[in-house]
Order: structure tokens, then sequence, then C-alpha cells
């Protein structure tokens, strides 16, 4: 079997409840459901950058998000 990294985990509490109604109605642990998010995430987030790549013309610079690791959310101050 696969060997998993265990980590800590804070959420807010209202959350956790969410997650953990959510996953009961999907037959899942709370772990599982968090896994399984983060899994449909990752694997989202690695299709819109390749249809960005595909549509970005040759030699252009890729978007802040994909330029350097946690680039998300952050504002291109040069426009």
């Amino acid at each position: 079997m696969d060997e998993r990294k265990s980590f800590l985990l804070r959420i807010n509490p209202e959350l956790w409840k969410e997650v953990e109604a959510w996953a009961q109605a999907d037959l899942r642990s709370v772990n599982g459901q968090i896994e399984f998010l983060l899994k449909q995430a990752v694997s989202q987030r690695k299709r819109s950058a390749a249809k960005a790549a595909a549509k970005a013309p040759e030699g252009a610079a890729p978007p802040l998000s994909q330029a350097e690791p946690g680039g998300e959310g952050r504002v291109d101050s040069s426009k």
C-alpha cells in the first residue's frame, strides 16, 4: 500500500461540520473526503494550466499563478 503523509490541519469548526456532512453523504471518512477534494482541485488546476498554455502565444510569460509556487491570488502590479 502507498505510504501517506500525515499532517495537522487546523480548520474552522463550521467548515469542519460542512465537510463532515458532505463526507457522510458520499459515504467517506472526513479524511477521505478532504483527499478526494484535493485530488479534484489539483486535477482541475492542471487542466486549466494546460488550456492556458495552449492558448498563450509562443514565448509569452505564464500567468502569475503558474510562474511561481503559491502565486494564486496574487495581483499582477505591472498592469
